[in-house]
Parts: structure tokens; C-alpha cells; sequence
């Protein structure tokens, strides 16, 4: 019993601190701390006994050896798609397509475009927020849905996409000896209803909002599109379509390298394609660097956290009770999953800590690799996006100057709920094939 209080406790201070502003890097190893005196686990090394440091460092170490090649690649595709002004110029390409009096869905699609594209879902918030508040500004819609916009285009329905070039779609392929577009068919489906209902609810709270008198509020530091000259969408698209068609040939060939290979030879392409539209190399990938170390740090630091908490004998109930219910099998592996990501906070965190542990399981008894494969990337996801994520304090808080308080419910409505629904969805057609 103390060692689940003790391992709730510590989440449960994570996510409200996490909140409040407090560092990741200091606050979740002393959450992880936390964990581990509440369950007898020595701070340093002792025979034959697990130990906190161990343990948190070869979570946070692994994780970062395992993906860091993959956040800096990505990292500096995105911050040269935004010094560029390419991202710019595909976002502006759908807005005029769309006509501003679609401003919801454009922020929707063009951040879509970018993340299935292969920037990083970080890089994406930021190259895409300038865009959204122009939008919002001329339809006069509540600033505050903004983060919920950028959240739905983001990561849900593209991030775990069959063929994404996002981690969250290619952490399982090393475990389950899959490929990037396993369970494609199902996934289009899903993709498509998870698009299509946060979309529907997206709107439906906007609309109630400014029934209720909402309206957008300027602010002085709200940047301005259109003072710089772009290249054309088409220089900012082939790099992205560069990017998807390598990691998608070479898998077989290089498996997890291949994404590697395909960030690479995107950044290459995009530099080539747009140099004379870049106004400071040396600032653009200073910029890449720096934010490829705080993206995995962030993340790996929660990792830890996790790692800690594996440690632990609540961890092996919570996962042997998971692998045990009724129903489906991909039922099961989907509770797991979504419920580790949402300890750890990080979509990548809960698979790296999950899959070791059921894959092995949930293969033995016949389950399909390619369907589990599916269905672990939708899972994770969901709880992920609990207030602590990497990602939804950097968006909410760094990138558009709200309060969790304002704009957290409707990202927890689009990043949340629907990937929850799209994962049942998922488990349903996969029981019909």
C-alpha cells in the first residue's frame, strides 16, 4: 500500500509542480526521489539491490543515447524550415487556400502538413504560432483555443500515423520487428475520425465561447506575419515529402536508421532549396541544437522518472493487473501504454518504458506485431498529454503566454479524449480483420 501512495504521490506532485513553472530537471528527479524512499530503494548502490541514481540515470542516459540523433535532426529541419521562412510559406499556402474564414482549420492542416512532414512537434508549435494568431485575430476568435489548435494538428492524428516519420511511430518498430506504416489501413481510418472529431469538438467550444462573449485580445508582443520575403511553398514542401519517402524506403534496409538517413538528407535538401533565404545560418542551427537538448532533456528527465518508478512493486502490480483484464489482448497493451506515458508525461517515455515490459507478453500470446504496433503508438498519445507533458507546457506556457488554467482544458479535449477514442476505434476494427 505505501508503495503505491508513495508512487502516486510522487506523479501527483510532478503534474501540479509541473504546472506551477517549477524545472523539470530539478523537479523530476526529486519526485523520483520521492518514489523511491517511500519504497525502500537505497539511494546508492547496494548488493544485490536496485538503486535510486542507477536507476534514474540509465533511464534518462538510454534514453537519450537511443533518440538523440533523431530530436537534433529534427530539431534543426524544423528551425531551418522556420529561418527559411519555408514553414511560413506552407502555412500561408493552406491559409489562402482555405480562406481566413476557415482560421481553425488552417492552423489544423498546416500543422498537420509540418509534423507528417517530419519537424519536430516542438518546432512545429513555434513556426506555426505566428500564423495562428493572425488567423484568430481576423475571424476574432478566443487567443486562449490557440494551443488546443496547434495540439490537435500536431499529435494526434499525424504524430502516430502509419508512415510518420515522428518517434512515437518508429520507437516500437525496435521492439516489435515492424515497419512505419504497420496496421496502415486501420490507421487511415483512424487518422481520418480522430482529424474529423477534434475538429467537430474544437469548434464546438470555440463556438460556445464566443457565444458567451469571448473574443480575441491583443497584445503587444504578438508577432507579425508577412515582413519578410518567402520562398515558395513548393521549396518548403519537397523537403518534407524528401523526408517522408526516405525514411519510408530505406526502413527495410536500415530499420531506425533510416530515419536518421531521411532527416538528414531533408535538412540538406531544405538548405540547398532555400539558402538565399537564409538571413542567419549560424542563429538557425544554434537554435536547432539548443532546442534538440531541451526537447530530450525535458523528456528524458521525466523518463527517469519512470525508470524509478519501474522499480518499484506498485509498478508490477499496476502491469500485471493491466496485462490481466478481460477482453481484448490489444485492450490491455493499450492501458498499459497510455497509463506509463501518462506517469511519465512523454508519449516516447511510456512506450520506451512500456513495450520491454508487455511486448514480450502480449507476442507470446499471438498478437499480431503489426496491429500491436498500431495500436501502442494511438495509446501513447493520450494520458501523455496530462498537464506535466513536455510539450503542452512548453506550447501552453512558452509559445503562447497562456495559463494552464485558460487554455489547458481544450488541449486536454483534443490531445487527451480523442486519441483515447481513437485507440478504441482502432482496437474495434482491428477484432473485425
Amino acid at each position: 500500500m505505501l508503495s503505491l501512495l508513495g508512487l502516486l504521490t510522487g506523479l501527483l506532485l510532478l503534474i501540479v509542480l509541473t504546472m506551477r513553472g517549477v524545472n523539470l530537471f530539478i523537479l523530476a528527479p526529486l519526485c523520483a526521489l520521492l518514489v523511491a524512499v517511500t519504497n525502500g530503494i537505497p539511494f546508492w548502490q547496494v548488493a544485490g539491490q536496485s538503486d535510486f541514481v542507477h536507476g534514474y540515470m540509465n533511464g534518462f542516459a538510454s534514453f537519450v543515447s537511443s533518440w538523440f540523433l533523431m530530436f537534433l535532426l529534427g530539431s534543426l529541419f524544423g528551425k531551418l524550415m522556420e529561418h527559411t521562412g519555408a514553414a511560413d510559406a506552407v502555412a500561408l499556402a493552406i491559409i489562402n487556400k482555405l480562406g481566413k474564414g476557415h482560421a481553425v482549420a488552417a492552423v489544423v492542416l498546416a500543422c498537420a502538413v509540418l509534423t507528417y512532414g517530419g519537424v519536430s512537434v516542438f518546432v512545429v508549435a513555434f513556426s506555426a504560432y505566428p500564423m495562428a494568431v493572425s488567423l484568430f485575430k481576423d475571424a476574432n476568435l478566443p487567443r486562449r483555443f490557440i494551443p488546443a489548435a496547434l495540439g490537435l494538428g500536431s499529435v494526434t492524428f499525424t504524430m502516430t500515423s502509419a508512415g510518420s516519420p515522428e518517434i512515437q511511430n518508429w520507437i516500437p518498430i525496435q521492439y516489435l520487428k515492424t515497419s512505419p506504416y504497420a496496421g496502415w489501413e486501420v490507421s487511415v481510418v483512424v487518422a481520418i475520425f480522430m482529424a474529423a472529431l477534434g475538429y467537430g469538438l474544437l469548434k464546438k467550444m470555440i463556438n460556445k465561447a464566443v457565444d458567451q462573449g469571448e473574443h480575441f485580445i491583443g497584445r503587444d508582443s504578438d508577432p507579425v506575419v508577412g515582413e519578410r520575403a518567402l520562398p515558395h511553398p513548393l521549396l518548403g514542401i519537397i523537403p518534407l515529402i524528401v523526408v517522408l519517402l526516405l525514411s519510408n524506403l530505406l526502413h527495410h534496409s536500415l530499420q531506425q536508421a533510416a530515419l536518421i538517413v531521411a532527416l538528414a538528407a531533408g535538412v540538406l535538401c531544405l538548405y540547398l532549396l532555400n539558402r538565399r533565404f537564409v538571413q542567419n545560418l549560424d542563429k538557425a542551427l544554434n537554435d536547432g541544437v539548443t532546442g534538440a537538448l531541451l526537447a530530450i532533456g525535458n523528456t528524458a528527465a521525466v523518463v527517469g522518472f519512470g525508470s524509478v518508478a519501474k522499480l518499484t512493486p506498485a509498478f508490477d502490480q499496476i502491469v500485471h493487473a493491466v496485462v490481466a483484464l478481460p477482453g481484448p489482448e490489444l485492450l490491455g497493451a493499450a492501458v498499459a501504454v497510455s497509463v506509463i506515458a501518462g506517469v511519465t508525461g512523454s508519449a516516447s517515455g511510456g512506450q520506451v518504458i512500456a513495450l520491454p515490459e508487455i511486448a514480450p507478453t502480449y507476442l507470446e500470446r499471438g498478437v499480431d506485431a503489426e496491429q500491436l504496433h498500431r495500436v501502442v503508438a494511438i495509446s501513447s498519445g493520450a494520458l501523455d498529454s496530462l498537464p506535466h507533458n513536455g510539450y503542452v507546457v512548453t506550447t501552453i506556457r512558452a509559445i503562447c503566454g497562456e495559463s494552464h488554467h485558460n487554455a489547458y482544458w481544450p488541449v486536454a479535449v483534443v490531445t487527451v479524449l480523442v486519441p483515447l477514442f481513437g485507440t478504441l476505434l482502432a482496437i474495434v476494427l482491428f477484432q473485425w480483420i
